[in-house]
């Protein structure tokens, strides 16, 4: 898995956040009154529907990107803990649920982790782990490429 794929999760959950501020926002510009026309000159119809109607329009859609979002995110924990459940050192393991699951800071999964464990020592821990896992990975696809060839050059022999 890369960085990109473990921070999913935490970006999901910052636009699922900055969503909720905007539905909040328009929440609020929905319920609040409306300056009225004071002037007394005419407005020039810009649409047929209110500030209202658009509004509630706005909420709804963006309630439904939350509700797809959060759910996103449900999917996205659950096969992020999958993986991080099948490293086999539990610092590790421990690094990185604080990490890429709670989304806490190096300082912080360093704290979390304790033991004396610096925010350098806990990060290459990590970054570590994850080289190891891409040349793991890559050295799989390499053997699986080969048993491939090796299964078509013996099919073209037998023909």
């Amino acid at each position: 898995m890369t960085v990109k794929e473990l921070s999913q999760l935490f970006y999901l959950t910052r636009e699922i956040e900055a969503d909720q501020r905007r539905l909040d926002e328009l929440e609020q510009a929905a319920g609040a009154p409306s300056a009225s026309n004071l002037t007394g000159m005419p407005r020039a119809p810009h649409s047929n529907e209110s500030k209202v109607e658009r509004l509630a329009a706005e909420i709804v859609d963006l309630q439904a990107i939350i509700a797809a979002r959060q759910i996103q995110c449900i999917h996205e924990r659950a096969r992020l803990e999958r993986w991080i459940n099948e490293i086999p050192d539990s610092l590790t393991r421990e690094i990185f649920r604080h990490r890429f699951v709670e989304g806490l800071k190096w300082p912080q999964v360093a704290e979390a982790v304790g033991a004396g464990n610096t925010a350098d020592r806990v990060t290459k821990i990590c970054y570590r782990y994850i080289d190891r896992e891409d040349a793991r990975t890559e050295r799989q696809l390499r053997e699986a490429e080969l048993r491939s060839e090796e299964y078509e050059n013996g099919q073209r022999a037998a023909l």
